[in-house]
């Protein structure tokens, strides 16, 4: 219930604007202003006690308190390690990003690339911030997590041995925004070794709030190069590497001076005439600021003689600045992969460029719900979340056989990384997209079937499904409506996870989900209509009172459904035939009388029909699957959170159903939907309710 509570809290604050980089939400609580001027009033360094200076901060297992790896760690501030630290000195670059002991180069590339945007770069790291005047030892970093930003506050006791940072450090030792930002990113994350192991990608993400996507230059599409050209003039950052062969050629630097394993940024793309033909470039920076590729097309280089003077005016350089120009075949040749961070309309500043229109949606799998596996699994596949995107404009400039709506789509799951303590660690996720079909278009209050999926296929999909935080691909189709179903590849595994898509033009996108609705027919039984027969047992299980407490409801029940052996079941609670006669008790009395328990009969015959119908398997009880289908079959149309919580309330370990708990939960419902219905005077699906009225009905 608290976290029902929690997710309404969550959702008022975004409508009020929190989480945005103007408000980022406070990590942990901790409010950086306020924590600073306690420290500077009382004269003490901050102390954060929710990342403290010891093992736990460090990892678990290779960095954990017993290894190795940690021994003679101490944890030291700046000013204790250099007679003059400073924050940033002479503007944040590359050379200020050096490897420690932990394996989080991906992060490390991320961290380089926002040194070459400092518009970005201040969205991550705060302005003001020093070792001089009022320093008090505390820092603070935003970042992006999940659609939301948070302001991470950190102490500045960094890991050290024998003196020198064991981890991110900057060349010459006295500049410390970098590895106080790891910290900060080691916080988010539980610890330091929850940050090895990654891509680049993900820092590109959680440090602009962009989407980014990975193209493989050895299966690049057509496309690809007016690809670049247009991230380019949409702002997008861009970055490319060439993969190693093992660890000996990490950053080996070739006969022509390319450095592998090494993340570069690719900051243009043009194309010249050459020999009478236009020939595609690329223009490319080595964060080094030196060590620059001697082949065609590079600095100097003959084929520059043989473009006009405007095109060598405009596109060549002959510094030593680490950049340099080379032919998209070579490009496509020689590197391995590009990457593309789109950015959000609110990272850009640059009124020039075109921006992206961004949709979002946070989600989750819950086992016995929502989890339905990938489309290997077609009886479960359908209880996905679904979303649906409409696309109405045509891109303005389309590449080459590509006429259509261009988008992104990215899949994203939450808080893995976290789990690492705890031996979890990233689901393999993808997602399919399918062509709303003509009689379907225009639907936005239901969730589509099993049936519908059984005679569709899909239009496009994810590339595959993968073990990474993101699974990320970039379509192009005609207009219309599509459905886009995102999944792990097995059924009923747990997972948060934020879908978004970013489109050349808007796009109308929303989930599809069942309207919640009670369609429950009214039993209407007068006493005439009762026969002698029933009378007669009514009269033999109510005894002298001519009523059935709630005790005698538990026993007669029981005793029925034990001669049944077609139902499994451990009998029927107090609770939920207390449930029983609060729905069905017209007069007050706390008893069922001849009427109704006469139509508390009818429902129970009713009930029985159709858990046996469902029962396909004849097992004698129901799967929590086979449950959604049983609750619209009783008369009620839920939505996936409703289903989920019907799921972990009825459910047992092994995510099945028995019908006393299938009776209790469809009693319930509709004891609820009554009250609802009762209270709701003016009809206008609201209800205020004092906090007497809240407890009496939630006691129920």
């Amino acid at each position: 219930m608290s976290g029902i509570a929690a997710k309404l809290q969550q959702n008022r604050a975004r409508a009020a604007g929190i989480g945005t980089n103007a408000q980022a939400l406070k990590f942990l609580n901790q409010d950086y202003e306020a924590l600073k001027r306690e420290c500077l009033e009382c004269g003490g360094l901050f102390k954060d006690d929710t990342f403290e200076a010891n093992s736990p901060a460090l990892g678990f297992n290779e960095l954990g308190p017993n290894s190795s790896k940690v021994r003679g760690v101490e944890w030291l501030r700046p000013k204790q390690l250099t007679s003059n630290p400073t924050f940033i000195s002479g503007g944040a670059t590359r050379t200020d990003i050096c490897q420690g002991a932990l394996g989080d180069c991906w992060l490390l590339a991320a961290i380089a690339s926002l040194t070459l945007n400092q518009d970005v770069f201040g969205r991550v790291v705060p302005s003001g911030q020093s070792f001089d005047g009022d320093y008090a030892g505390i820092f603070h970093f935003q970042f992006w997590q999940y659609g939301e930003w948070v302001d991470v506050v950190i102490d500045d006791r960094l890991p050290a041995r024998r003196g020198e940072l064991l981890f991110v450090h900057s060349a010459e030792g006295s500049e410390f925004w970098s590895a106080l930002l790891e910290k900060a990113y080691a916080k988010l994350n539980g610890s330091y070794e929850a940050l090895s192991g990654g891509t680049t990608t993900e820092g590109f993400e959680d440090f602009t709030g962009g989407i980014a996507e990975v193209h493989e230059l050895a299966k690049a599409s057509p496309n690809l190069f007016k690809t670049i050209q247009k991230a380019l003039s949409w702002g997008s950052l861009l970055g490319c590497s060439i993969d190693i062969t093992d660890s000996a050629d990490s950053e080996a630097i070739t006969s022509q001076k390319l450095v592998k394993g090494h993340a570069y940024s690719l900051t243009g793309a043009e194309e010249v005439e050459y020999s009478g033909e236009l020939t595609k470039l690329v223009r490319i920076r080595n964060p080094w600021g030196q060590v620059e590729w001697t082949g065609p097309w590079s600095d100097g280089s003959t084929e520059w003689r043989q473009v006009s003077d405007s095109d060598r005016e405009k596109l060549s350089s002959k510094a030593e600045d680490g950049e340099f120009w080379m032919s998209y075949s070579d490009f496509l040749r020689l590197y391995s992969r590009v990457e593309i961070c789109n950015l959000t309309p609110d990272a850009l500043s640059d009124d020039s460029v075109n921006k992206w229109a961004l949709s979002k949606f946070d989600s989750n799998w819950r086992k016995g719900s929502t989890a339905g596996g990938c489309r290997n699994f077609p009886n479960s596949f359908w209880m996905n979340p679904q979303f649906l995107i409409k696309l109405e404009e045509e891109d303005d400039d389309p590449a080459d056989n590509e006429v259509g709506c261009s988008f992104v789509v990215g899949l994203i799951q939450k808080n893995r990384r976290k789990m690492r303590k705890a031996g979890e660690d990233m689901h393999t996720i993808g997602f399919a997209i399918y062509e709303v079909p003509q009689e379907f278009v225009g639907q936005r209050n239901a969730h589509l079937d099993r049936n519908f999926f059984a005679r569709h296929a899909s239009a496009a999909r994810s590339e595959t499904f993968v073990n990474l935080r993101e699974v990320c691909s970039r379509f192009c189709l005609p207009p219309g409506e599509y459905l886009i179903l995102p999944s792990t590849f097995e059924p009923n595994k747990d997972g948060d996870f934020c879908v978004r898509v970013f489109s050349e033009k808007q796009a109308e996108f929303q989930e599809l989900d069942d309207p919640v609705e009670c369609k429950v027919p009214e039993i209407d039984v007068k006493d005439g209509d009762i026969d002698s027969r029933f009378k007669s047992l009514f009269g033999q299980l109510a005894g002298a009172d001519a009523e059935i407490s709630p005790f005698e409801l538990q026993n007669i029940l029981n005793k029925v459904i034990s001669r049944r052996k077609d139902i499994k079941t451990d009998g029927f609670s107090l609770d939920t035939c207390r449930n029983i006669v609060n729905l069905l008790d017209k007069d007050g009395s706390g008893k069922l009388g001849l009427v109704e328990f006469k139509i508390l009969w009818t429902k129970i015959e009713m009930y029985l029909d159709i858990y046996c119908k469902i029962d396909i398997d004849k097992t004698g009880t129901m799967s929590s699957m086979e449950m959604r289908e049983a609750v619209e079959k009783a008369g009620f149309s839920l939505n996936n959170p409703l289903h989920q919580i019907l799921v972990a309330r009825y459910s047992d370990s092994n995510l099945t159903i028995d019908f006393d708990n299938f009776v209790g939960c469809i009693m319930r419902l509709e004891c609820l939907f009554k009250i609802f219905k009762m209270l709701d005077k003016d009809k206008n699906g609201t209800v205020e309710l004092n906090m007497m009225e809240w407890l009496s009905f939630s006691m129920l």
